[in-house]
């Protein structure tokens, strides 16, 4: 059983700016996981940060919890042209995740923003709610992952054909996202490498979105593409954020030079994601039973 004051503690950890963004990051992912209005409250407070990485994490989180209740607060913050686009753009990606049609309106009319990376994504959540609607009543298909993806994978199991679909930008981008996540789903070293020569094409919102599957897949093989992108200056800091977090995830040897060389990077959102990937590292090499430990620091005295 988890008390109010015990939400409200970790809610105060994730609303401290004085805090380690780590400490911030273990506190986020545990309100998601415990879910409710008060967790919801916790994570819109703290989109007043200025750390565009971590207002990043609370929109996806609060996706990912799939809770009516946060269309509000997602609502607002899509709308806000001060935010950050990553910001904007996750705030867009959650209420595609959540899967209510009440927000299809907004999400139509944003599907047009000056900024691509926005009106990408509006669209895709657009095309996942309408397939969603479309498929009401199918069972969910089960895959491996636990996430809410932007969305469904592809039918197709062959892993040449889903490649040619995934790099195709004659492509619907929904289209290329399913192929993704089937890809995604496959697994193996010959589905992760397909991966990786998606962060030489696309739109930034389609690299990184690659990032960001090369890390749920954690194979070794995508390591020097993924290293590679990081280190690349010229490319959006919104991609080298989500390649930093993937070698986190993958957690290998070889993923830490490529993370200890960014965490002074000029880009803040580039050397932030550097800490908390090796925060996620030493979560994946060491025996902590779950990274969203943000109870457990409560309930343990302070020596």
């Amino acid at each position: 059983m988890v008390t109010e004051q015990e939400v409200e503690a970790i809610g105060q950890t994730l609303g401290d700016p004085q805090q380690p963004l780590q400490a911030r990051f273990r506190a986020l992912f545990t309100l998601r996981g415990l879910g409710g209005p008060d967790a919801i409250a916790w994570i819109s407070r703290a989109f007043r940060d200025d750390s565009a990485l971590l207002k990043h994490e609370l929109a996806y989180c609060l996706g990912q919890m799939q809770d009516r209740r946060a269309i509000p607060v997602l609502v607002e913050v899509l709308r806000d042209t001060h935010q950050e686009p990553m910001v904007r753009h996750e705030a867009g990606e959650a209420l595609g995740a959540i899967g209510d049609p009440e927000v299809l309106d907004i999400l139509k009319q944003y599907s047009a923003d000056p900024v691509v990376e926005v009106a990408e994504t509006c669209q895709l959540a657009v095309c996942r709610l309408e397939w969603l609607q479309q498929h009401s009543g199918e069972p969910a298909a089960a895959g491996p992952y636990l996430s809410v993806d932007p969305a469904p994978p592809a039918k197709e199991r062959d892993v040449g054909r889903l490649r040619e679909a995934l790099l195709d930008e004659a492509l619907p981008l929904f289209d290329r996202y399913r192929a993704m996540f089937a890809l995604r789903d496959a697994g193996g070293e010959e589905a992760a490498l397909a991966l990786a020569e998606g962060l030489h094409c696309g739109s930034a919102l389609f690299r990184h979105e690659i990032g960001y599957v090369l890390g749920q897949l954690q194979h070794e093989a995508a390591v020097p593409q993924l290293a590679a992108a990081l280190a690349q200056r010229t490319e959006s800091a919104m991609v080298r954020h989500e390649c930093a977090e993937a070698l986190g995830a993958i957690a290998r040897p070889t993923c830490l030079a490529a993370l200890r060389a960014h965490v002074a990077d000029p880009e803040r959102v580039v050397r932030e994601s550097c800490e908390v990937a090796l925060d996620m590292y030493e979560y994946e090499r060491g025996p902590a039973f779950q990274y969203a430990d943000g109870l457990e620091q409560v309930r343990t005295p302070s020596s």
